[in-house]
């Protein structure tokens, strides 16, 4: 499953046909999968909206502009975009160097997305960052990329070079009077550089813990200078919003939450993959039809919706909207916006000793319910599924689904973890209670038993 190609600018129709309306994300990408070329993307009407910024725009009024689009992070937080621009410092007072950091260290279980753009598209993210750096009049910039993605890391490196050499970048851009410089960085940490004030510190050199808040980022961020930071999804919405404007972005969604998203889904279903859609697009058309239903001999049980540190929705609440606002009312959150499909020969207390193992391994060890909290849930998950639970174990792990609950850590890793084992407890008990009564998991596969010998066999 991949996002279709541009084919112009007319808003999206009702239902799941795609043509006859922009993807502001997509509108460069190449039918052969290779990366954009400034060329293809100059082509698609790229940097329009950069030029547009640095001729039309005040500083003050891109970030207007973005903050009324309804712009909301695409790492998973859903803060308003220009929310958070707006509290930067500007004018003659405001501290210097300021930058602008974009969190590339895309981790979370089952989410590709940022992939997907990094390597399509990435003159979209350089534009994303010139747009965003013009707003807060940023002085440098850091792209942020996990140590795994060596192909997106060779086109984002190749993309800034072509774009340097033509004047998207640099000293005086496009005649102006903005200067801005952009720099490419490869992690060695682990999941937890995906907090955001994590990356600064390994940016720093330092080890990747959170910090404290406040002061916040946009007042002592990297460097203990005026910072800000987004998904890479995130800065790639931004063009669109200034080169089109904000009815335009309003227009393309199905909710009240403006814009496109891309979407994916992972797991036993015809077409796994990603795709750009209208904000909103329900769960049900994400894998019924872009992703063309489960494969031959499988049923949907759930879904976790936006990676692995979101709540599973059962099988029979997938008519709701992807979008910030109405997954809460299934109580989960949309998250990344990356499909996980449960289905009915995975087992749910498998899957999510999975997740928490992974979880408890990338736990920085900053704060104790993290530490080890994680570990102990995660071993009574692997007593449990091996046979050797008791059912006082469930009682325990919903404590420790409290004990790592919101505002009782540090950062949100041991929440985000806690979400799929809440939602499996709620969901799925029976499967638990099968697991402690029989002393084994109900899905494991068993030998397949020898056929009866025949008369004949048993002479020979």
């Amino acid at each position: 499953m991949s996002a279709p190609g541009p084919n112009g600018s007319a808003p999206r129709p009702s239902g799941p046909d795609t043509t006859g309306w922009e993807l502001p994300m997509s509108r460069a990408m190449r039918a052969d999968g290779a990366p954009a070329t400034l060329e293809d993307y100059v082509a698609a009407g790229g940097y329009e909206g950069l030029r547009r910024a640095l001729a039309e725009f005040k500083p003050e009024d891109v970030t207007k502009a973005v903050r009324d689009s309804g712009l909301r992070g695409r790492g998973g937080a859903g803060y308003s975009t220009g929310g958070k621009w707006s509290t930067m410092p500007l004018g003659p007072d405001a501290p210097h160097p300021k930058y602008v950091v974009c969190n590339g260290d895309e981790m979370e279980p089952g989410s590709f997305k940022d992939r997907y753009l990094l390597s399509r598209n990435p003159h979209l993210l350089i534009e994303g960052m010139l747009c965003a750096a013009w707003a807060v009049q940023a002085d440098a910039g850091y792209i942020f990329l996990r140590a795994q993605y060596d192909e997106p890391y060779a086109n984002v490196e190749r993309a800034l070079a072509e774009a340097a050499a033509a004047g998207y970048l640099g000293e005086h851009i496009l005649g102006s009077d903005f200067s801005f410089e952009l720099f490419l960085h490869e992690s060695v940490g682990r999941y937890i550089c995906g907090e955001a004030s994590a990356m600064l510190n390994a940016l720093e050199s330092q080890r990747p813990n959170p910090r404290a808040r406040p002061p916040h980022m946009t007042g002592a961020g990297l460097y203990a200078r005026p910072t800000v930071v987004n998904n890479v999804e995130t800065f790639c919405a931004v063009p669109s919003i200034v080169r089109n404007g904000v009815e335009w972005w309003k227009g393309l969604s199905t909710t009240a939450e403006g814009g496109t998203k891309i979407y994916g889904v992972a797991g036993r279903v015809q077409r796994p993959g990603c795709v750009e859609l209208p904000m909103g697009t329900t769960i049900r058309e994400l894998i019924e039809v872009h992703a063309g239903g489960m494969q031959p001999g499988y049923e949907l049980r759930a879904v976790s919706p936006g990676g692995a540190s979101t709540a599973f929705v059962p099988a029979g609440e997938i008519d709701v909207a992807m979008d910030f606002s109405a997954m809460a009312r299934v109580q989960s959150r949309m998250g990344t916006g990356t499909l996980v499909v449960l289905d009915d020969h995975t087992c749910p207390v498998g899957m999510t000793l999975n997740m928490l193992q992974f979880f408890a391994q990338e736990s920085c060890g900053w704060c104790t319910p993290c530490r080890e909290g994680l570990q102990w849930t995660a071993h009574l998950l692997r007593e449990i599924e091996e046979g050797r639970g008791t059912l006082e174990d469930l009682d325990v792990l919903a404590e420790h689904v409290w004990f790592m609950g919101s505002d009782k850590t540090f950062c949100d890793l041991a929440p985000g973890a806690m979400q799929p084992l809440e939602a499996v407890l709620r969901l799925f008990r029976d499967d638990f209670v099968a697991h402690i009564e029989t002393g084994s998991c109900p899905y494991a596969p068993r030998e397949t038993e020898e056929p009866a010998a025949t008369a004949d066999e048993a002479d020979r």
